[in-house]
């Protein structure tokens, strides 16, 4: 059985699904809630690497200043999107999930069955 990483919110209905079905497919995924464990620049460079996306791919808008920051700006650098989200976790959507087959943001939920 693949090692399986849950990039989590407890409060999100998604992350929440995802991580039902990881459960529900035998999987006991490790979970970090991003939240209180926060990121750092290494940690965001890896996943998006892992993933071939960029920082603006991951970044969450809704329920977030992002557009009050300049975030949504595609001319805004990752550097400068990835600097954001160690500042404010909430910034990167959710969840991301990542096995020995790659990684992904799960949105639908549904997406996991390809990482498993």
């Amino acid at each position: 059985m693949t090692a399986v990483t849950i990039y989590h919110n407890p409060a999100c209905g998604t992350s929440r699904n995802t991580l039902a079905l990881l459960r529900e497919k035998g999987h006991e995924p490790t979970v970090v809630e991003y939240l209180k464990a926060g990121w750092t620049k290494a940690q965001l460079q890896d996943l998006l690497a892992r993933m071939d996306a960029s920082a603006h791919d991951i970044l969450r808008v809704r329920g977030t200043n992002a557009e009050e920051l300049g975030l949504t700006d595609h001319n805004v650098s990752d550097d400068a999107v990835i600097a954001a989200m160690i500042i404010e976790p909430i910034l990167v959507n959710r969840p991301i999930v990542v096995t020995d087959k790659g990684a992904a943001l799960c949105r639908p939920a549904e997406l996991v069955l390809g990482l498993i």
